[in-house]
């Protein structure tokens, strides 16, 4: 190390061993604007902390000649800026996590970025933080970005702020620029919700007021910054609550034992506690609390372990084991707050993946009811989130899932979004509230079901989904095989693109967010046409995947069939009988799939059809109608 360690691990280890391991952890963010003096901070932290190796050690002051900003002297920041890119501007553009400890208690900080661009980054680091500490230049003032970040704090659920007004040094250690800026912060911490605010005035660049006072602010009579994080209490709430363990595995090593693993995310729970499992609702008692360093009586929020139940019962991974008396709301429909975090803005009506603990489900956003501008609070009309904004909206999952609100339980009511097909975290999300709707709407029973409207059809119900790129020929022979089945004696109906824009997605028009709605719109109207025994056709150019398979979703297996009309753009344009492609290339039509909008191909279509060649419509159109037959689509259903 670059200092001398201290007098207990000298002279006894076990002992500095066992008193490290029961010391508490406290898990902060350092955030607020661009060169605040983030990075600085927590390089200072882990310098005084005595946590910067020998090696360390040269390597900063070889790099604060080269790269540093402080005239050669030590620069702290290129402790935490390891990436080229920070380091050549300057900047913190992904979350940095540094350990370190200090006599009383273990620390993990994440330095998150200043810039607007990486709010997305910011969120990350404080979903899993106690405390922020909001560093603000004391040249400059409360500015925009740690208004923004002190919002963000209030909504993730962070109780305990730190205002560290840093640069003192740079202002003369004026304890009335420091009195003016806390009185500027001070109204709009109110206005957000922060109620815990402790503002200390500091030089993270010189040492003043991070381990004890300093001679240079004697006006200043609080705590140091290291002393105040030392002294928060951070018993969660949740630790009082009632019992909450997602379960994250079940444990079958041999036929002898079942286990259910995961993290006591609220609450406590006791060998011969009665406990129920959501949302199927079973009902038994814990028979064993199990860890690598043996049984437990009693486990409390915070501790990973393994749960025996005394009854053989089924449960899974997502399923959470809660208190008999004491379970969560089971719901499928939700008000949340999302934080958008991705590139392509979000899709209102696009399925995504909602995960939850451990538990994953499918889930589509509707319209956002209004937008955060979070630099002023208002809310603002928008259609859609795009990078790093921040609304408020509904969601619809495709199955209940147990849940508390996001205040009242952090892992229970906090989820991300995640895109289908790229497996990307398009947003992270808060959960406030279960829609009273969902109580009011209840499948009807009724006697005549599909087999039976399929039975008196004579036929297999199913959908055929025709797509392609505009001209490709999907309306055509999408129309020569509903003519063949309409003599061959079977019951269809056609739904084609253009019909469709002139009634049921009238109101839609072309961008991506409209061009989803009217998909989500169809595959509703085929599903009820499929339950009603028909073999419904449907010709939309239906350009994104995941549209598509939200759409197969919606059928029993075997029920939905992939017809991909194959053309090339060159192809399909060539064949521009109506002019599109030609008002598209004039900038006449904007969003013209092929033009200045994609088309994703199918990649595993049912039916491949090539329309570029010499074959003709008539061809493909058999083509669709061998396929449906082998699969047994146009054999008479059979009849108990």
């Amino acid at each position: 190390m670059a200092h001398a360690m201290n007098d207990l691990l000298e002279d006894d280890i076990e002992a500095y061993l066992d008193q490290h391991e029961h010391k508490t952890m406290l898990r902060f963010i350092t955030c607020g604007s661009v060169d605040d003096g983030k990075s600085t901070l927590i390089g200072r932290l882990l310098y005084d902390s005595k946590l910067v190796f020998e090696d360390h050690l040269a390597t900063l002051e070889s790099d604060s000649k080269k790269v540093g900003t402080q005239g050669g002297e030590l620069d702290f920041a290129l402790l935490v800026d390891g990436l080229a890119a920070e380091r050549e501007q300057g900047i913190t553009i992904d979350v940095a996590y540094r350990f370190f400890s200090t006599e009383q208690r273990k620390f993990i900080v994440a330095d998150t970025p200043g810039h607007e661009q990486y709010t997305r980054n910011m969120v990350t680091g404080a979903s899993t933080a106690d405390v922020a500490v909001i560093l603000i230049d004391a040249r400059k003032g409360v500015l925009t970005q740690t208004r923004r970040h002190s919002y963000l704090v209030s909504l993730l659920g962070i109780r305990h702020a730190v205002l560290a007004i840093n640069k003192l040094d740079l202002v003369d250690y004026s304890e009335e620029v420091f009195d003016s800026i806390v009185a500027d912060y001070a109204a709009f911490a109110e206005e957000v919700g922060l109620r815990s605010v402790v503002a200390i005035p500091i030089s993270a660049l010189n040492g003043d007021n991070i381990t004890g006072s300093s001679p240079n602010t004697p006006w200043y009579s609080g705590p140091s910054l290291i002393g105040h994080l030392e002294s928060i209490d951070v018993d969660d709430e949740t630790v009082a609550g009632p019992l909450r363990f997602p379960v994250q595995w079940v444990n079958r090593p041999d036929l002898d034992f079942r286990g259910y693993a995961g993290k006591v995310v609220g609450g406590s729970v006791k060998v011969g506690d009665a406990v129920r499992v959501v949302p199927s609702g079973r009902e038994s008692t814990i028979s064993r609390i199990v860890t690598a360093d043996g049984d437990l009586e009693m486990a409390t929020a915070g501790l990973s372990v393994t749960l025996c139940l005394a009854d053989e019962i089924d449960v899974s991974r997502g399923d959470v084991i809660v208190g008999k008396q004491e379970p969560p709301a089971v719901a499928d429909q939700f008000e949340c707050h999302l934080v958008w975090m991705a590139e392509e803005e979000m899709l209102p009506g696009r399925p995504y993946l909602l995960k939850v603990g451990a538990r994953v489900v499918t889930a589509t956003v509707a319209q956002p009811k209004y937008e955060v501008n979070v630099n002023t609070l208002e809310h603002v009309a928008s259609r859609t989130l795009r990078l790093n904004s921040i609304g408020v909206c509904n969601l619809s999952l495709d199955q209940p899932i147990p849940f508390d609100p996001y205040e009242q339980n952090r892992d229970m009511g906090g989820f991300i979004l995640i895109d289908r097909y790229t497996n990307a975290t398009v947003a992270a999300g808060l959960l406030h509230f279960a829609l009273r709707r969902a109580d009011n709407v209840h499948w009807q029973a009724v006697e005549v079901d599909k087999a039976s409207r399929a039975a008196l059809n004579h036929q297999s119900p199913a959908v055929v989904w025709f797509t392609g790129l505009s001209g490709a020929g999907k309306s055509t022979i999408a129309n020569l095989v509903e003519q063949r089945l309409f003599e061959m004696g079977h019951r269809t109906y056609l739904l084609d693109g253009d019909n469709i824009r002139h009634g049921l997605s009238r109101d839609l028009g072309f961008t991506e967010a409209d061009r989803v709605e009217n998909i989500r719109r169809v595959s509703e109207v085929a599903r009820l046409l499929v339950d009603a025994g028909m073999i419904v056709l449907c010709s939309f150019i239906s350009p994104f995947r995941s549209e598509r398979e939200m759409a197969r979703e919606m059928f029993e297996t075997g029920e939905f069939v992939e017809v991909f009309v194959d053309a090339s753009l060159e192809v399909a344009e060539g064949r521009d009988r109506k002019g599109l492609y030609a008002k598209a290339r004039r900038g006449e039509l904007i969003n013209f799939t092929g033009v200045d909008s994609p088309y994703e191909a199918p990649e595993a279509p049912d039916v491949h059809l090539d329309t570029g060649g010499d074959s003709t419509a008539h061809d493909a159109a058999e083509l669709v109608i061998a396929h449906l037959r082998n699969a047994g689509i146009l054999s008479p259903p059979s009849v108990d």
